[in-house]
């Protein structure tokens, strides 16, 4: 089973940036799409972005799109998610999931494997 652990978030002033990191341990990472997913106080969680395994697929949620940058590294098992023009709006805590089948998608049911978040806060 894939261990997924965030990092990266912090206290940020809008309109800065953020760069967060999941770092992958376990079974092999090998065909698995990652996804992130945000969820603020009071809110459902939210699909943010996903990434192939190839990393030629990707697919964001209209709310980012354009702001932030989703990438990955699979020879160090990192998915990476540059948050760029950073709104109040996007404080949330935000958590890397993992899809072992390969699918991308904005479900979170698709995904099996969570990490235990990061918070981005964003003053304004």
């Amino acid at each position: 089973q894939v261990q997924l652990v965030e990092s990266g978030g912090g206290l940020v002033q809008a309109g800065g940036s953020l760069r967060l990191s999941c770092t992958a341990s376990g079974r092999t990472f090998r065909g698995t799409t990652m996804g992130w997913f945000r969820q603020a106080p009071g809110k459902e969680r939210e699909f943010v972005a996903a990434i192939g395994w190839s990393g030629l697929t990707i697919v964001y949620s209209d709310s980012v799109k354009g702001r932030f940058t989703i990438s990955r590294d699979n020879a160090k098992n990192t998915v990476y998610l540059e948050m760029n023009s950073l709104k109040p709006e996007d404080a949330a805590v935000y958590y890397c999931a993992a899809d072992v089948s390969g699918r991308l998608g904005a479900s979170g049911q698709n995904y099996e494997t969570w990490g235990q978040g990061t918070q981005v806060t964003v003053s304004s």
